[in-house]
């Protein structure tokens, strides 16, 4: 996939539609605020991928770019990219600037709370 381009298990949020997918919702998002031009970026893509997979239906994941979307860079005072941001509703928000695993976002964020239910081995008859 081409940087930009990602599964639709994640969103894009710009000025416009961040309050409805992220600040409304009904669950925790995380957050990626990026650039194209942004080498370190690159590198969060495919973590988000991994995250947006492993905890579908209970995390959402939404990705901004701050170059197209400057009200939010400003708003969340977005000093580094990229930087990841976790938003549970009826909480502050935190964040993390720079490149970090799935594991070590899982552990800054507290996700294990959010894992799917649903990871039983499937059992044959």
């Amino acid at each position: 996939m081409e940087l930009g381009q990602h599964s639709e298990l994640i969103k894009d949020a710009t000025d416009a539609t961040f309050e409805e997918l992220v600040l409304h919702a009904d669950k925790p998002v995380v957050v990626d605020f990026w650039a194209a031009w942004c080498g370190p970026c690159r590198l969060v893509a495919p973590e988000m991928e991994k995250l947006a997979e492993k905890y579908d239906g209970s995390v959402q994941v939404v990705k901004v770019d701050v170059d197209a979307n400057p009200g939010l860079q400003r708003a969340f005072n977005i000093m580094s990219i990229p930087t990841i941001a976790f938003f549970a509703p009826g909480k502050q928000p935190m964040g993390v600037v720079g490149f970090r695993p799935l594991e070590q976002l899982e552990t800054q964020f507290g996700l294990s709370a959010f894992a799917k239910a649903a990871e039983t081995p499937s059992t044959t008859n």
